[in-house]
């Protein structure tokens, strides 16, 4: 038999099994102890009632007129009689006996004290030189049904009780272990991004050291992706100001240069350090969405920021493109400013950018704080679809943009709790892409 797997089972199995065993051992004592003190009741008895019939005995058989006769006593009313006996004389006959004695299974006398068959203890004791001689027999059957009487009363206790002594182990281990569920709980709750310390202060001694190793674990590697976040963070913040500096040196020299190559050397100069500036700036978002905190103390109308993104979308180039709707009643969040203006932005240019040119892009926030983002265009391959929020993963390889907006667009959903659900065709056309995600509610 194998062991089961939980501990809380191996516990409650392996207390349960010695307490089992240690009953069974201490009842199997007790009885064989009890047996050994009820003989010596027994045996008590048993020549207790011969020293006590003896005397009465030979006053019967003396004071008798004929001498010699068998005389066997009648009961005085019906019951089971456990001791019999019979008198004899020298010779062996029978003077007197008990009304249920069978002779036959009296051994012939071979003096006082205690004699056992296979059936039957038995004692004898004489009096008046040795002439008259009484055995006093007890069915050893009677001994068996006392002991297996008491051995029940020791068994059946053992069989009530058992069980429910095994249950309270169970609950007893449970609630001993009930800590260590509350820590696993705890720790199965977080998110993939949460490295934060778990509580452990109730953790019993045998546990707490894993758990203190777990978050010691926890904090390595916090510290570990805080150095990757601020090294992106800081590298891409150290380059803007570089690259501004390059790309005015490249339109100045687009516009004092009169060689037609070099102009158009200049301006392909140009237009890859803007690639680099935006990736940079892609790089300071994801490390925000990575990092930052998301929820704030304060709520904020999400409908006045999602106008304030989409016109600065639209003015910086693209003119008409875009379908605001918001819905007539406010739309509270506790979600960061910031961090809905970074998903609201990548959604939307993503779109722009890999949107049939010629159809707007239609951004919706409904009124349970739901963002939706749908453009027209080729329909993504759902192979593709599981793959578009992985960072530098483009659909169309040959569209313009870093890979990154989506990637920043799941990490903020995966760090308020919301998945973000991409869905190509668009619901109820054969084409297009739509991006949806749920917004935080205000925390109670």
């Amino acid at each position: 038999m194998s062991w089961p797997a939980s501990l809380q089972a191996r516990l409650a199995l392996s207390v349960g099994l010695v307490l089992t065993v240690l009953w069974l051992l201490a009842a199997t004592v007790t009885a064989v102890l009890v047996r050994g003190e009820m003989d010596e009741v027994f045996d008590s008895a048993l020549r207790e009632t011969a020293e006590r019939i003896l005397p009465l005995a030979v006053t019967d058989i003396v004071g008798r007129e004929e001498q010699g006769l068998p005389q066997r006593l009648a009961p005085i009313r019906a019951h089971d009689e456990f001791f019999t006996y019979i008198v004899r004389d020298p010779e062996g006959r029978i003077l007197l006996q008990s009304h249920a004695a069978d002779a036959a299974v009296f051994p012939p006398w071979d003096g006082a004290g205690f004699r056992q068959t296979a059936t039957h203890r038995f004692y004898g004791d004489a009096a008046l030189q040795g002439t008259i001689r009484i055995t006093v027999a007890e069915p050893l059957a009677h001994r068996a049904a006392v002991a297996r009487e008491i051995q029940m009363g020791l068994g059946l206790p053992l069989l009530v009780l058992l069980p429910i002594a095994l249950a309270a182990i169970v609950l007893a281990v449970r609630l001993s272990l009930a800590p260590l569920r509350r820590f696993r709980l705890r720790l199965a709750a977080r998110g993939a991004r949460d490295l934060s310390e778990v509580p452990a202060g109730d953790l019993p001694a045998e546990i707490a050291p894993l758990a203190a190793t777990l978050n010691g674990l926890l904090a390595r590697l916090r510290a570990a992706f805080e150095a990757e976040r601020s090294f992106a963070a800081n590298a891409a913040h150290e380059l803007r100001t570089p690259l501004a500096g390059a790309i005015a040196q490249a339109q100045r020299l687009r516009s004092e240069t009169r060689d037609p190559a070099a102009g158009a050397r200049a301006a392909e100069i140009e237009a890859t350090l803007k690639r680099l500036t935006r990736l940079s700036e892609r790089l300071m978002q994801l490390a925000r969405a990575e990092g930052g905190r998301l929820r704030t103390d304060t709520v904020a109308d999400l409908r006045a920021l999602a106008r304030v993104v989409v016109d600065d979308i639209g003015r910086a180039g693209a003119p008409g493109r875009i379908a605001l709707r918001l819905p007539d009643a406010a739309v509270m969040s506790d979600l960061d400013p910031d961090a809905f203006a970074i998903l609201c932005r990548n959604l939307v240019e993503n779109a722009l950018r890999h949107g049939a040119p010629e159809t707007p892009v239609d951004v919706t926030l409904t009124a349970d704080a739901q963002l939706i983002v749908a453009n027209d265009g080729p329909v993504v391959p759902p192979e593709m679809l599981d793959r578009l929020t992985a960072r530098f993963k483009r659909a169309n390889p040959e569209a313009e943009g870093s890979g990154l907006g989506l990637a920043i667009v799941a990490a903020i959903a995966e760090r308020i709790g919301s998945p973000l659900d991409l869905a190509s065709p668009r619901p109820g056309t054969t084409s297009g892409f739509e991006a949806r995600v749920r917004l935080p509610a205000p925390a109670a």
